[in-house]
């Protein structure tokens, strides 16, 4: 199996390797922003309104708070949401983009965006776990883009999100193929 990952924009790229962004995370990022690419041209094609940039940005970056809190890498914790924020908000991130790391573990919260759902989304599609409230708001912003039938933008996404997942394996195998820590001290 190769190791070599998709690209992310230069611009988070470069922003990972300033950070000190251990392998494992940045493996995990270029994944999400992958899927988010996918999530984001089916929605756009279905008509849905929504910042394309942002959900993209959002994707590559939702997880850096665990630059900050790297026992997150292999373990279940929050205190990376927060600590991502302000590690971007620090860099000079727009707030429009840097929410990401607060928000996207977030989507059920009162204001939440279709940018939001749709980062969240791709967090989780990308391993495909599928999380039926999620998938549900989603899919009632898709039935109020396009005029369908609630049933009919569900199958829609249903068909994109069983194609995503069925990739899984082979994105799972790739994110553990990359170490956990820095080789540097």
């Amino acid at each position: 199996m190769t190791t070599e990952l998709p690209p992310l924009p230069p611009d988070v790229a470069e922003l990972l390797r300033s950070v000190d962004a251990p392998p494992r995370l940045v493996a995990h990022l270029a994944l999400v922003h992958q899927v988010a690419e996918q999530v984001v041209e089916f929605c756009a094609a279905e008509g849905l309104a929504f910042d394309h940039h942002a959900v993209r940005y959002g994707a590559a970056t939702h997880d850096i708070g665990k630059v900050v809190h790297p026992e997150e890498l292999s373990g279940p914790g929050s205190a990376h949401e927060p600590a991502g924020h302000a590690l971007l908000s620090a860099r000079g991130v727009p707030e429009e983009l840097a929410r990401f790391a607060r928000t996207h573990a977030s989507w059920g919260e009162p204001g939440t965006t279709t940018e939001d759902l749709l980062v969240s989304l791709a967090d989780k599609a990308w391993k495909n776990q599928r999380v039926r409230d999620l998938e549900d708001r989603v899919v009632d912003r898709l039935a109020a883009a396009t005029g369908r039938e609630r049933w009919e933008a569900f199958l829609a996404l249903d068909d994109l999100l069983t194609r995503i997942g069925e990739d899984a394996p082979r994105r799972l195998a790739l994110q553990a193929a990359h170490p956990v820590r820095t080789g540097r001290k």
